[in-house]
């Protein structure tokens, strides 16, 4: 081979080798050119306002818009994702404005191509060729147009791709569209130009909502843009038409065309949904990072609602009362399905925005149904049971009831259809307080103090404080056969959580059959509401000072509880749950419940059964029994205690003391029945007159046989602490002394060993209190003898804070 063949050869294979050095260094200049702009994706924190919040959202039950917020940055600017907008929208929008979207990753260089060339040809810049990306890169990045803007707008859209998805991307494309003055985004827009969502949109208004981002300074709805949009939406509906979006038969797009050109384009911004303020803000707060807050609240149930309240409020504001809440709860849900925070809720005061359904305050009377139902639980009482109403003391607490006046014995339910303090203050003494405070907590009641002994026998009145909110939870479970579950106020329409069945049916069942009672005082208006269903059951309740005025009550549907006060906690004289919660609750379960519910008849359940008690007391009869009556009882919770009124006595016909068989003799006797009362109802009625025949003294020597009942002092209490009042002279601040005997008889009172005197069993002694610890003992007249220790602390440590 000749040297010029090699030479060609050795230069051939040079030449190969070139080449592919060349490939190389080309592929791994490409490849170290792709590591350096990935690397400053991540070197350059993606757009600020990318991330920029929106305008929150409280949407209605049914998803529509209930109340819109301004985003942080005064702008309104609803979130969307794809997926919320119409998809002939999106379809428009993708051909309108980037046909290549979902295949370039940022930059379309057909397009920009594109754009050359028709700039050229016209001479000045008539198209950009921006993809979606760079536009909406353009909108959370402005920057002035120059070439070196858009170069950083090419590399913003691709590091934008890099990390984003093409839905999210377009997502925000429609969350961040400007459309004129400070509307962001086409769901707001929207709102503003049509008074609807994007969803569901016309060809018309898809039209509109394509041209104003274009220009949106100059084309935005007013009277001063209107040819400008009306143009642009014109020359836009034509292309959607040549581009088959709309229609592709030419007659109906010549219908299209026309329909759009005689459609006058909006002029002005209609004002975005701001319904019910004040629950909105409550919600916002309460779930701050939420953009949309689905609501349980029905729109037409609300307005009803809220429609009542403000017609309450002329009344009450003229009786000095300001301020109230109403919620209304589906009973089977759980789900609120109206809630009112206030009485103004577009008031400029101060008060007149919070949110008092979420706002502790005393109940008053209206949690007396659950102490009824929890003695029913345990055993402990029937409704048809006399219960005690008279004047009594416990730790310094000397309850009253409402109208000053008391009956001595009545029976459990009508003390709970009346409302009456004393016998309920007796009944919460019996299952206890902390027991009561446990179905409370279990309840819902969240706003309960942990320290021991904060609380007494004044829960029974409201000496607690619970939110209308935490109310309605419990009356919803009243109303609901005694399962609890918690109020949602989010969340619609998913099936309701299991519930806790926190009282037994029958006690709930029994506890509703005790509301319905109509003869009541708390019955507001006897003659306007002669006509209410007899399916309502209800509770008012007033707290102490007249704070706080409640009525809750519930159908077969709903349970609304109202609460009406001032939120300084002023007191108003008319503050009474009867006269001014009371209508207002009538009338927005009378607005809500189905007509054909009239009638309708409550089902007794299952775990009742019938027993026989004795007619006059409702307790176990005896056989001094003179009647006795079947009444309803849970099957395994039926009270074991005996009628303690009854006594059967043989008498002496000849003087008509009671004898015995022990002391009986020769003498004529025959037997004959008595009421016996206890001796706190014989004391009051000491001067009235008493149902049934007292029994007679004992013959002499004939001692009363054992009852089982010994001696018990009734006042002071054992460990209790009095404390006198500071300027008060202590002969103005007597103890009673109080005891309680089964039968009739002496009692003699000592004091620190001093005798005091001895009375009647019936009668009170009164005893000036001195500084220090002291023991009472009482002994009756057969020796039985009960001893308590208790301490007072004077006025002078008490001023020292001692």
């Amino acid at each position: 081979m000749s040297l010029r063949g090699v030479g060609r050869r050795v230069m051939k294979a040079c030449s190969r080798g070139r080449l592919r050095q060349l490939g190389l260094a080309a592929v791994g200049a490409l490849a170290f050119g792709c590591l350096l702009l990935i690397a400053s994706f991540y070197a350059v924190p993606l757009p600020e306002r990318l991330s920029a919040n929106t305008s929150p959202v409280v949407l209605w039950a049914d998803g529509t818009p209930a109340h819109v917020f301004l985003a942080e940055d005064d702008r309104w600017r609803v979130a969307v994702d794809v997926d919320d907008v119409d998809p002939d929208y999106v379809d428009a929008l993708i051909r309108l404005e980037d046909k290549r979207f979902f295949g370039h990753v940022g930059v379309d260089p057909i397009a920009i191509g594109r754009a050359a060339v028709l700039n050229a040809r016209r001479g000045r810049v008539v198209s950009g060729g921006s993809t979606l990306t760079m536009q909406l890169v353009r909108m959370v990045e402005p920057r002035p147009r120059s070439l070196r803007s858009k170069l950083v707008e090419a590399w913003r859209a691709v590091q934008i791709e890099w990390f984003f998805t093409k839905d999210q991307i377009a997502g925000a494309y429609l969350t961040f569209a400007p459309y004129g003055k400070n509307l962001e985004g086409v769901e707001a827009a929207s709102w503003a130009y049509f008074g609807h969502g994007a969803d569901e949109l016309s060809t018309t208004e898809i039209a509109t909502l394509l041209a104003v981002p274009q220009a949106p300074n100059s084309r935005y709805p007013s009277p001063r843009n209107e040819r400008r949009l009306g143009d642009a939406r014109h020359e836009i509906a034509r292309f959607l038409v040549l581009e088959g979006v709309t229609s592709t038969a030419g007659t109906e797009a010549k219908e299209i065309l026309r329909e759009i050109e005689e459609t006058s384009v909006p002029t002005q911004l209609k004002p975005f949904p701001r319904s019910m303020p004040v629950v909105s803000r409550w919600l916002l707060e309460r779930y701050p990072t939420r953009t949309r807050i689905h609501s349980t609240i029905h729109r037409d149930k609300q307005r009803r609602v809220a429609s009542h309240a403000r017609t309450a409020r002329f009344r009450l504001q003229e009786q000095g009362i300001h301020h109230g809440a109403v919620v209304v709860s589906d009973n089977q849900t759980g789900e609120v399905v109206a809630l009112v925070g206030n009485l103004t809720p577009e008031g400029k005061a101060s008060g007149d925005q919070i949110p008092m359904f979420d706002v502790p305050r005393s109940p008053g009377s209206a949690l007396k149904p659950f102490i009824y139902a929890l003695a029913i639980d345990e055993g402990m009482a029937l409704p048809e049971q006399l219960i005690e109403d008279v004047p009594a003391t416990y730790l310094g607490y000397a309850p009253t009831n409402y109208d000053g006046e008391y009956r001595g014995l009545v029976a459990l339910e009508q003390a709970l259809s009346q409302s009456l303090n004393l016998p309920f203050v007796f009944l919460l003494r019996d299952v206890g307080v902390d027991a009561f405070l446990a179905r409370l907590r279990i309840m819902g009641v969240e706003h309960l103090s942990d320290e021991p002994d904060t609380y007494g026998l004044g829960l029974a009145v409201g000496g607690v404080e619970v939110t209308p909110l935490e109310v309605t939870g419990m009356y919803t479970a009243l109303a609901n056969a005694g399962t609890y579950r918690p109020l949602r106020v989010t969340g619609p329409g998913h099936e309701p959580p299991e519930g806790a069945q926190v009282m037994r049916q029958g006690s709930a069942w029994l506890t509703r059959r005790g509301l319905r009672l109509r003869d009541r005082p708390d019955f507001p208006d006897r003659l306007q509401y002669a006509a209410v269903q007899s399916s309502i059951h209800w509770k008012t309740g007033t707290s102490f000072g007249h704070r706080d005025a409640w009525s809750c009550g519930s159908d077969p549907q709903y349970t609304a509880c109202v609460w009406v006060g001032n939120a300084d906690r002023s007191p108003a004289r008319n503050l009474v749950g009867a006269e001014a919660a009371g209508p207002l609750m009538f009338n927005v379960l009378e607005s809500l419940s189905d007509p054909g519910l009239d009638g309708w008849v409550d089902p007794r359940p299952n775990d009742l059964v019938e027993v026989e008690v004795d007619a006059y007391s409702g307790f176990i009869p005896t056989e001094a029994s003179p009647s006795t009556k079947r009444v309803w009882a849970l099957e395994d919770r039926v009270p074991s205690s005996v009628d303690p009124f009854h006594i059967r006595l043989e008498i002496d016909l000849a003087n008509g003391h009671v004898v015995h068989a022990g002391c009986r003799g020769d003498r004529q006797t025959r037997q004959e029945t008595f009421v016996v009362y206890p001796s706190g109802v014989r004391r009051w009625l000491s001067t009235r007159a008493v149902r049934g025949r007292p029994p007679p003294p004992y013959a002499p020597g004939c001692r009363p046989q054992q009852r089982g009942e010994e001696l018990e002092i009734m006042s002071p209490i054992s460990g209790e602490v009095r404390a006198l009042i500071p300027g008060m002279a202590r002969d103005d601040q007597e103890i009673p002394l109080e005891a309680k005997l089964a039968w009739s008889g002496s009692v003699s009172w000592f004091v620190n060993g001093k005798w005091l005197g001895t009375v009647d069993a019936d009668s009170t002694v009164w005893w000036v209190p001195e500084p220090g610890e002291h023991e009472v003992v009482a002994r009756d007249e057969h020796g039985h003898i009960d001893t308590v220790r208790f301490k007072v602390i004077g006025a002078e440590r008490l001023a020292r804070g001692g």
